[in-house]
């Protein structure tokens, strides 16, 4: 066994040249496996982690872990496994926060690993008391609305719950599919099917793009995109390769949309679970003000653990597509097929039963639908504003005048489409 350690000196000089920081070692021909576990002071610190292999990327856990484990059939989760290739190897440091008195970071490797990689625990499928598509909201022929959300985490980055845990909370929220999307990882994309089979829901692939100055999903089974490259490589790379790129949460406190783009990309995350706080809130309107006609509009819950007070579909997107394969709604992601519904009066804690019976706003052809929603105001991108008098009822609607949304008496938004 073979142990190298080495202390790194970080200074606020270090983080101002490279949030990235490589420390390099050499994997011998034969090794089976490696361990890597750092060391700093975390009270005024933050030292992310992540991980390149002389074949290329391994893996990255951000902030959630200070360790990872790969071998030759297993790796902690976040990481790929596979047989440690020689050659130079690095340990990835991401320079987070860091104090102005510096920190000392200890990297210590070992090599084989001393130990073998926990197991990740099993999760029960749940009974599914009602699909979203059970609602069967009015679609154009041979399509039909889906539930989903477009926002999740496991522990394959810094969310607690088990692939397997979160389809079942996506399943006992009514949810059709959900997007698992780990932070600058695809390391859970292997388990997607199997896991989504096992519960009876459908796991989209992707990818939250994480940096100090925004974060982006790629979805689709395109695999790793580098999220230290700058913001436009990953959107043309994730257009090259057949995906679909989401700007996210772009107003969200310190995780607000900062990068320059000289080509933007297609999706939106608009409506995320933070914005329950404040639905009255015009401040996502004012953002997508700057952005290019005939953007597809996204809602993701951003779930990481069952502690917290949102739930998968809070809130849900709606995509129309002709099934719930993820590839068929990926297509209707690309083919802008998207709706959002929420409640200004919904429980945190509730499910997706409670969602099922929420106004809703869905695109036929020239025209929108409301359902569910009478008594409800809807209004344009211009700020028209319609009364809903009935269950169901149309109204036309260019697409060029959007977004258009359903509100209550007192502003509060419930549904959104465009």
């Amino acid at each position: 066994m073979t142990t190298i350690r080495r202390t790194i000196p970080v200074t606020v000089e270090l983080q101002n040249e490279q949030r990235y920081l490589n420390v390099p070692f050499e994997v011998p021909p034969g090794t089976d496996s490696l361990e890597v576990v750092i060391r700093f002071d975390p009270s005024e610190s933050g030292i992310d982690l992540g991980c390149v292999g002389a074949g290329g990327w391994r893996g990255w856990s951000g902030g959630a872990r200070t360790e990872y484990l790969i071998t030759a059939t297993d790796a902690t989760p976040g990481y790929l496994p596979g047989v440690p290739e020689p050659g130079e190897w690095n340990v990835v440091l991401g320079l987070h926060r860091v104090p102005s008195a510096g920190v000392a970071v200890e990297v210590e490797i070992t090599m084989p690993a001393s130990r073998p990689v926990p197991p990740v625990p099993e999760s029960a499928p749940v009974a599914r008391a009602v699909r979203g598509s059970d609602r069967a909201l009015p679609a154009e022929p041979g399509l039909t609305w889906f539930a989903g959300d477009f926002h999740g985490h496991t522990i394959h980055s810094d969310g607690r719950l088990p692939i397997g845990g979160l389809a079942a909370l996506g399943v006992a929220s009514g949810l059709d599919f959900m997007a698992v999307t780990d932070h600058n990882t695809v390391s859970h994309h292997a388990h997607l099917p199997g896991e989504g089979a096992k519960h009876g829901i459908t796991l989209l692939p992707g990818q939250e793009v994480t940096t100090h100055r925004g974060h982006a999903n790629a979805f689709g089974d395109i695999g790793w995109i580098d999220f230290r490259e700058p913001a436009q490589h990953w959107v043309d790379e994730v257009e090259r390769r057949g995906g679909t790129l989401s700007i996210n949460h772009p107003i969200s406190g310190d995780c607000s949309w900062l990068h320059r783009l000289e080509r933007r990309p297609a999706a939106v995350e608009l409506w995320h679970a933070t914005w329950y706080r404040e639905l009255i809130s015009t401040a996502p309107f004012a953002w997508f003000r700057t952005w290019p006609a005939g953007a597809t509009l996204l809602g993701g819950s951003d779930v990481h653990m069952l502690e917290e007070p949102q739930r998968p579909g809070t809130p849900t997107t709606w995509v129309a597509a002709e099934d719930a394969s993820a590839e068929a709604i990926l297509e209707g992601v690309r083919a802008g097929r998207t709706a959002i519904t929420g409640s200004a009066h919904l429980d945190g804690a509730a499910l997706m039963p409670e969602l099922m019976r929420a106004p809703a706003l869905v695109r036929l052809g020239d025209e929108v639908m409301a359902v569910d929603a009478e008594g409800l105001v809807l209004v344009d991108g211009f700020g028209r504003r319609r009364s809903v008098r009935s269950a169901r009822e149309s109204f036309s609607a260019d697409p060029a005048d959007g977004p258009f949304a359903l509100l209550l008496a007192d502003r509060s938004i419930m549904a959104l489409c465009a």
